[in-house]
């Protein structure tokens, strides 16, 4: 499936470096950074490991995480939480495809429905602290205003459209919110040089550049492509100097080391 660069026409306009007229144009953007957003992209497969007839969400990871961001929130911190799709996404990707022959696109939708039903169990998780609203649409320049305003410290978006990953939703919320690096919250920390799941000796990088992770990965994005960020996300993610962060999402204490600043263990990509 071809990819469409998809933006709206305010945001083709931005792109261009062009003023809509309504304070939406590049430097309306960057005038945005009036509070500081920490961008992290939850992997569904953390939050929805396996699936049988009795369970498969991860419960006890839920608990953990949700004591450590009320503690993140309490300290005057607001987040921006992208959930993929985890093993619900794939089960039924693979479920559908054994009764008929599926497009890209309609596995996409699946996938991002699952994201949606990942994003609205963590919104009840924290139903007192999060925006009542799912982020599930690429805000405009004046809605992503309207959030920023919002008391709200914690906003939760889910997957958006076919051909966009929830690693590219979390580098455009980063984009929109001026945020100058998000937290890639996966099943494994590293960035590697080949598959550590088929290879053994894959060397673990702790810094690489966008450039040589680019080279890495493969060129176009497909459902269900496992790579700690897709394609097209580290398209853009390179094209805004985004500085993004690996690390092993069930490790809260060095997701706090991330989020902090402080040295911590996975990669640094920028």
């Amino acid at each position: 499936m071809k990819i469409l660069c998809a933006f709206v026409a305010e945001d083709i306009l931005i792109h261009r470096g062009i003023d809509t007229g309504s304070k939406s144009g590049y430097n309306g953007w960057q005038g945005m950074d009036n509070s500081k957003f920490v961008v992290i992209a939850l992997g569904g497969s953390i939050v929805v490991p396996h699936l049988t007839d009795e369970d498969g969400i991860n419960v006890s990871f839920l608990r953990e995480f949700r004591r450590f961001l009320l503690q993140e929130l309490n300290n005057g911190r607001r987040f921006i939480l992208i959930i993929g799709g985890g093993k619900t996404a794939r089960v039924y990707n693979r479920s559908a495809a054994e009764v008929v022959k599926m497009t890209d696109e309609d596995l996409d939708w699946i996938g991002i429905h699952a994201t949606r039903l990942n994003a609205h169990l963590m919104r009840t998780i924290f139903v007192k602290e999060a925006h009542p609203v799912v982020i599930d649409h690429d805000p405009s320049f004046g809605e992503a205003l309207d959030l920023k305003a919002e008391k709200a410290k914690l906003f939760i978006a889910s997957g958006w459209r076919p051909g966009w990953s929830t690693d590219y939703v979390a580098v455009r919320l980063a984009q929109k919110f001026h945020a100058k690096e998000m937290i890639d919250a996966g099943d494994t920390p590293f960035v590697y040089d080949k598959d550590p799941k088929i290879y053994k000796d894959a060397k673990p990088f702790s810094e690489i550049s966008w450039q040589t992770y680019r080279k890495l990965i493969p060129a176009k994005w497909k459902p269900g492509l496992a790579s700690p960020i897709d394609p097209v996300a580290a398209r853009l993610a390179e094209e805004i100097h985004l500085v993004v962060k690996t690390v092993k999402g069930t490790d809260l204490e060095n997701l706090k080391k991330a989020i902090e600043g402080k040295e911590f263990t996975g990669t640094l990509i920028s």
